[in-house]
């Protein structure tokens, strides 16, 4: 883009001496400019016409060629300039005629053909940029690990990266003409009103008429997800207190308790009712993440948005603070963004919750009347637990470690109270079915602890409790002799701690 800058001129006197304003122009490449974050974007299928630049439609690279009428914004600020330096050596009586010539001119300008057309272009670019078959697909990813930062890989969605990039140039003319600030991130809002619509379309695709979906949106459950210990790792919206509720852990586990109790009266959970398409877990979790980037660079734009406008008060140009009403807004857009992110996460946690209950609720159509040691789990076991160790697989280049805890920490507890309450509506089962029993819950402890995000200690309290809990009701089905010996049962990866007979004892006992 070309730019206008001031040039000193001086004016020479016939007795050598110098005075008179120092004015000229000189043109300069000043197209705005892309962060270095961009170079992964615009490998990707944006080409580049030297270094650090967008074009193809993305901002205003690409029309100014054409269209010349952006050099406005360049002459905005060096005649401003030129006009306060001429009042200013004008007598006061004099010192508004430089404004309601060259300057009103340019004001007017801008205000009735730049903005206009500004506009209407940013408008396309952001629609081509969010159209792309590509906008909304999660990135392949090589690495297995995820990366907090743009520079080292962070793999937000091409459609909502290309966003960020357009509102920072927008907001960058904001800079340079900052009477029309306000304007400039109205046009801003409006963009990214009309991005959160599409992201928040893609989420809905994903998530229609799905039991996970339905079941956020209730009051009841809604509240104790509130309440849950777990949510401490989503972030706060706008209005939300910033202290986070600590609760002790009798109230922690009472949370989890009624939680669970409410999603296993759910059963029998129906297959057609869930995710069962993996790529579109992905896409929750890449959407959520990209979404909480955007709400993070608009908070970060907000910050450096001029504030003030100019106008003429007593013949004088000075400088006043506005409203802080367009900043406002765009941290309100901020917040919607985050609140859609939340709603994955929120989400994606409840559909593990929900597949887990769709394979345990097996167990209860089951008789445990086996006749010979268990060797494998059940089948409905090994299927849960190789899908959970898939789905986290896939979804680690896509959140960060706190956010797969959240999403897949809801698991254990639900196994824990699913298992008791199979258990506990048990009629048929032996000690060899026992056995079984325990052989599943090995599985799937195994299972949970290999996720790198989740507690192990945790997984394994919550499963020995379940254990536990299904001796104390079923503690006539077998005599004490009967249930020490199970607990010599040597299983790989099992460890029985040294009191387990005393505790057993203690609890037949009462």
């Amino acid at each position: 883009m070309l730019a206008l800058s001031v040039a000193p001129y001086v004016f020479v006197h016939m007795d050598g001496s110098e005075d008179g304003l120092t004015f000229a122009f000189r043109f300069t490449d000043a197209t705005i400019s892309v962060p270095n974050q961009g170079v992964d974007l615009i490998r990707q299928g944006w080409s580049r016409r030297g270094p650090n630049v967008l074009q193809e439609g993305y901002g205003s690279a690409a029309v100014l060629p054409e269209q010349g009428i952006y050099l406005a914004a360049s002459i905005y600020r060096p005649v401003l300039q030129f006009t306060d330096k001429v009042a200013s050596m004008l007598p006061e009586k004099y010192s508004q005629l430089g404004n309601d010539g060259l300057l009103a001119f340019v004001e007017n300008f801008v205000k009735d053909h730049l903005l206009p057309t500004m506009f209407v272009d940013y408008r396309k670019g952001v629609q081509q940029a969010i159209s792309s078959p590509a906008a909304f697909r999660p990135r392949a990813h090589t690495s297995v690990s995820y990366a907090s930062s743009i520079e080292k890989g962070r793999p937000v969605l091409q459609g909502l990266l290309a966003i960020v990039f357009l509102a920072q140039e927008v907001l960058g003319w904001a800079q340079a003409m900052p009477k029309f600030a306000a304007d400039l991130v109205k046009y801003v809002q409006t963009f990214l009103e009309r991005t959160y619509e599409r992201c928040r379309t893609s989420y809905m695709e994903a998530v229609l008429e799905k039991q996970s979906y339905m079941l956020i949106g209730r009051h009841d459950i809604e509240k104790l997800m509130r309440l849950d210990p777990a949510s401490a790792c989503l972030p706060k919206a706008i209005g939300q207190s910033n202290v986070r509720n600590i609760a002790s852990d009798v109230e922690s586990v009472e949370v989890e308790s009624e939680l669970s109790e409410l999603l296993l009266n759910l059963r029998p959970i129906k297959q057609e009712n869930l995710i069962r398409d993996d790529n579109k877990l992905v896409l929750l979790s890449s959407l959520s993440d990209s979404l909480e980037y955007v709400a993070e660079s608009i908070e970060r734009l907000v910050q450096t948005t001029p504030q003030t406008s100019n106008h003429v008060e007593s013949g004088k140009r000075s400088h006043t603070q506005t409203s802080s009403s367009p900043a406002r807004d765009l941290a309100s857009v901020a917040d919607e963004y985050r609140k859609l992110a939340i709603d994955c996460l929120k989400v994606l946690r409840v559909e593990m919750q929900l597949e887990t209950i769709f394979h345990l609720q097996e167990m209860t159509d089951r008789e445990y009347l086996e006749n010979q040691d268990a060797e494998e789990p059940d089948d409905f076991v090994i299927s849960l637990t190789a899908q959970i160790m898939r789905r986290d697989e896939e979804m680690a280049p896509f959140v960060a470690v706190v956010k797969r805890n959240y999403i897949f920490g809801g698991i254990c507890s639900i196994a824990a109270n699913a298992s008791i309450k199979a258990l506990a509506n048990m009629k048929s089962i032996n000690l060899f079915g026992v056995q079984q029993i325990c052989r599943n819950s090995i599985a799937l402890e195994q299972a949970l602890v290999a996720i790198p995000s989740i507690d192990s200690e945790v997984v394994r309290q919550r499963l020995d409790h379940a254990l536990l809990a299904f001796i104390t009701e079923h503690e006539h089905f077998f005599t004490a002799a009967e249930y020490v010996n199970l607990l010599k049962v040597q299983v790989p990866g099992r460890e029985i701690p040294p009191d387990a007979q005393d505790r057993v004892s203690e609890i037949l006992s009462h």
